[in-house]
């Protein structure tokens, strides 16, 4: 994935990669004279100081305070990634035990739970597992029924056969055809649609539909929203390792910290910024503020497909600050996507 067109000549590039490596081991500024004595530069600190300041100038590194040494920004880490980058080969234990973990006969929900944990484990940061597309629920139809005592029978089909019925309390009294207009108005605007973010989307309908002063969709929406509403809880993602995030010195903001797992728990952001790699080809590497959420603007979200019978089913990936191991994570991301769709593979 390549955003930066602008190419540095060899020696700036070099230097570049050499001060990302050390920031993303050490996590503290690197300093000209730190370069100068790193091996393969037979360069002064005087010509690293100017180029430094050349890369400072074109926004590919940065000075923190009043620090004598510099950083990449979000841009360097991006030339890093997209043209320095050397993966490393996973290790041979690594490889182990990622086959080892994901067992077919354990299970499909045991399976996306262990490549979660394989991720988080192997990377020490968080990982996360999508659900297969195909076992997402989906809404296809709702129907409404009066009952007595301002109470109103909400029947919800399901992925074209399950029935799950929910008993709500109204304020008042519906009539039958009341009712089969609110069900109308859902069913041709909501059919379809998944219900892990339905009752969202129906939100966000309420109040269009309530500064366009359309009653029946408002009255319909608010109905149906509190019928998802009291439907049980389906698990879109798995997540692990969320609280090894917090071993980050980057990450120890205690505000920045609560914005990011309120945002794993309401899940909408993670949950969106993944459907965007269902539709894209291979590994997607979103850094900083590059993903569009604000919550994710000081981490790196480090994402794959995988794919089962030749179709792209779920995305997995690392969640980690933007001083990741790109070299380390990149691979094991990659296998761990391509071991998971050939383990969930239906046998026969």
């Amino acid at each position: 994935m390549t955003r930066d067109p602008e190419r540095l000549d060899p020696r700036a590039g070099e230097l570049l990669k050499l001060l990302v490596e050390r920031y993303i081991r050490e996590g503290q500024p690197v300093a000209s004279r730190t370069l100068a004595r790193a091996s393969g530069v037979l360069l002064s600190s005087a010509t690293i100081r100017n180029v430094m300041a050349d890369l400072d100038e074109l926004g590919f590194v940065s000075s923190p305070h009043s620090s004598a040494g510099r950083i990449p920004t979000t841009r360097g880490y991006r030339y890093f990634v997209d043209a320095l980058l050397s993966p490393e080969p996973l290790s041979d234990g690594e490889r182990t035990r990622i086959r080892d973990d994901l067992v077919p006969s354990d299970g499909e929900q045991q399976m996306l739970q262990a490549a979660s944990e394989i991720l988080s484990s192997l990377s020490q940061m968080a990982g996360v597992v999508t659900v297969p597309r195909r076992n997402l629920a989906t809404l296809r139809r709702i129907e409404f029924l009066p009952l007595s005592e301002r109470r109103v029978l909400a029947i919800l089909v399901v992925n074209g056969h399950e029935v799950q019925n929910r008993v709500l309390a109204v304020d008042r009294d519906y009539g039958t055809d009341e009712l089969e207009r609110f069900a109308n108005a859902i069913n041709q605007h909501f059919t379809g649609h998944p219900l892990a973010n339905l009752r969202q989307a129906m939100l966000d309908d309420f109040l269009a539909a309530k500064s366009s002063a359309d009653q029946t969709l408002l009255a319909a929406v608010a109905m149906a929203a509190q019928a998802l509403g009291s439907a049980p809880a389906r698990q879109d993602f798995v997540l692990a390792g969320g609280s090894r995030l917090m071993g980050f010195q980057e990450m120890s903001d205690v505000q920045r910290l609560r914005g990011l797992f309120e945002a794993l728990d309401r899940k909408r952001e993670l949950l969106q910024l993944f459907d965007q790699c269902l539709g894209a080809e291979g590994l997607q590497i979103f850094i900083g503020d590059e993903s569009g959420y604000r919550v994710l603007d000081e981490c790196s979200v480090v994402t794959a497909p995988y794919i089962i019978d030749g179709q792209v089913a779920g995305v997995l990936g690392v969640i980690g600050p933007t001083r990741m191991a790109y070299s380390r994570i990149i691979p094991l991301v990659t296998e761990t996507a391509r071991a998971l769709g050939q383990a969930l593979k239906p046998k026969g």
